[in-house]
């Protein structure tokens, strides 16, 4: 056999061999449904697992009337999860672009801001995995700080540390339970120190195998008024399974404090690969 015959045989070979393997990869995969941490506040306590890489997307909308002021706002949540052990993931998470239009009631005059939101970077390790025959809670922790990374009209102060825990029960009639506390230390506008809490209960219901809905109670911050209020809100939707790695979702948000935005929506799509 000749060489110019040999080359052609030995990158076909290689070629079949990177295939199979990469078909053999997706199968081992495929045997666990896309688990997501969007559209509800509470995160999952899975992780996305050794190798893998999920991108969960999507386009929110706000809206809000306080003080005078009516404010409309565009974002882009985007997070971005990249599993480096089986138990344990990084993960870089943002707003994304922003819109914020704001409008005096009284004199009509508006403003509108454009630009990119902060940055955060942390880890998820779950300690925990769910064990339904022991009743066990599947179990995470997640460390973030947030960067001052965004346009000047959304940038934060400096850096903000937060750690927060899931706990998950999976329940009969494919109910679930969730539970989120958490506290962050954030900075104010002066360059003061402050800690908030945050606290979420999240109650899911499976309709189907590819339909998912749940409901609610966000705590988002728990801090004085100061420093920005109790941002709390009653928070609804849906997910639609398309296969074992692609999600849509859909959900929206009702303010039920003074400091929270009136009402709050978004659609999204989540992909692992």
């Amino acid at each position: 056999m000749t060489a110019a015959l040999l080359s052609p045989v030995r990158a076909a070979t290689v070629a079949t061999a990177v295939l199979v393997g990469a078909l053999a990869v997706r199968q081992a995969h495929a045997a666990d449904a896309i688990t997501t941490d969007r559209p509800d506040f509470v995160e999952s306590s899975d992780v996305v697992g050794r190798g893998r890489v999920q991108i969960e997307t999507g386009v929110g909308f706000e809206r809000n009337e306080a003080d005078g002021l009516k404010t409309r706002t565009r974002s882009t949540p985007t997070l971005l999860r990249l599993g480096f052990r089986d138990d344990m993931e990084f993960r870089i998470e943002t707003d994304g672009l922003l819109r914020t239009r704001v409008q005096d009631l009284s004199t009509g005059a508006a403003q509108t801001e454009r630009g990119s939101a902060d940055t955060s970077i942390g880890i998820k390790w779950r300690t925990q995995e769910g064990d339904d025959a022991r009743g066990a809670p599947g179990m995470a922790w997640l460390a973030h700080v947030d960067l001052d990374t965004g346009s000047a009209a959304f940038r934060g102060q400096g850096l903000r540390p937060s750690l927060r825990f899931v706990a998950e029960w999976d329940l009969p009639h494919d109910l679930s339970i969730g539970v989120m506390p958490g506290v962050v230390a954030d900075k104010a506008d002066d360059g003061s120190r402050f800690a908030a809490g945050m606290f979420a209960v999240t109650l899911g219901q499976g309709w189907s195998p590819a339909w998912h809905g749940f409901v609610e109670i966000a705590a988002q911050q728990l801090a004085s008024r100061a420093h920005g209020g109790n941002v709390v809100s009653f928070d609804f939707g849906a997910t639609y399974l398309v296969n074992d790695a692609l999600q849509l979702d859909l959900s929206a948000s009702r303010g039920l404090t003074r400091d929270t935005p009136d009402f709050q929506w978004g659609v999204g799509v989540s992909f692992r690969f």
